[in-house]
């Protein structure tokens, strides 16, 4: 059964420690990137963002990144702290003749959520717009335009660690975690490396996935499972009163052999009980009653979906 989610009220500004970046810089670090992720970096302008993942060979994700392009020779990759010293470790192996420097920056940059009115106060900006992965720089600042939570406006604010933090009330970042779950765009994280190739999570629907760009690592089979064939596994906004962690799998309640679904991220929600992304078998998801661990674990409930999946590319 599918049930709405609750509208909460989410304004304010949030710390986003869990969150670091690697930084690629070089006359060909757009070059390097384009061959590496899912998405077109070699046309990457300055007035846009990238949701982009890093696969094996087998097209599983070992990253997902937004990335943005500060000048022509210096792009950041924001990612999952979690897992930023190894992406960065498997990333370099690749560099070989490119002329590409990558470093972690965590601690050159600030990280900054903004919703509702701290977002909103640019909106009079020339040149800024809500539309997801748009990108407008103030100053020395980027201001990146993301999927909304619930209907409020969100932007991911990035700027060198010197450069004075945007006005609003202090938002806790639980409260900005729930919102990136509410959103319905997932983030890797440790728990969840090499679990999906990108439609597992809906990538090729909210603009992580470009299928007319060159070779990447797990191309051909990120391109196979777009086109020949239906989509079996797909990403769910889900509830449960029970606590939920990323990597927590999902059974049919009458069925214990095997799961049918994996907790992509989850956060605390407001009211009680927390929040997901799971990602799993469409069918099983949608026509039979889940459980949380076992077939007779708590009870897990679908929410309504923010967004719709493309019905092609």
């Amino acid at each position: 059964m599918i049930i709405d989610s609750m509208n909460k009220e989410l304004n304010g500004v949030a710390h986003l420690a869990h969150m670091g970046v690697i930084r690629v810089e070089g006359e060909d670090a757009a070059k390097f990137l384009h061959g590496q992720l899912t998405q077109d970096f070699a046309l990457l302008s300055g007035s846009e963002a990238r949701l982009t993942a890093f696969c094996s060979a087998k097209g599983r994700m070992l990253a997902s990144f937004i990335g943005i392009k500060r000048s022509d020779n210096d792009i950041l990759l924001i990612c999952s702290r979690d897992i930023l010293a190894t992406t960065l470790k498997r990333l370099s192996m690749f560099v070989m003749r490119a002329r590409a420097k990558l470093s972690d920056a965590s601690n050159e940059f600030e990280l900054r959520g903004l919703a509702g009115s701290a977002a909103n106060q640019f909106a009079q900006v020339a040149g800024f717009t809500d539309a997801p992965w748009s990108k407008l720089d103030v100053g020395a600042a980027s201001l990146i335009s993301l999927y909304p939570a619930n209907g409020v406006p969100r932007v991911l604010w990035v700027a060198p660690v010197d450069e004075p933090i945007p006005s609003g009330e202090a938002m806790d970042t639980a409260q900005w975690l729930l919102s990136e779950v509410h959103s319905g765009i997932a983030t890797i994280s440790a728990a969840t490396v090499e679990a999906f190739v990108p439609q597992m999570l809906n990538y090729e629907s909210v603009g992580g996935v470009n299928f007319k760009k060159g070779c990447y690592p797990g191309q051909e089979v990120v391109a196979r499972s777009q086109f020949r064939g239906t989509l079996k596994r797909r990403a769910f906004l889900a509830h449960s009163t029970a606590p939920m962690a990323a990597g927590d799998e999902i059974f049919q309640a009458d069925d214990g052999s095997q799961p049918c679904g994996t907790v992509v991220q989850a956060a605390m929600e407001l009211s009680g009980g927390f929040d997901a992304i799971i990602s799993g078998q469409v069918a099983a998801l949608q026509s039979h009653s889940l459980r949380l661990g076992s077939s007779s674990g708590p009870l897990v409930e679908l929410l309504q979906m923010p967004y719709a999946l493309l019905d092609d590319i």
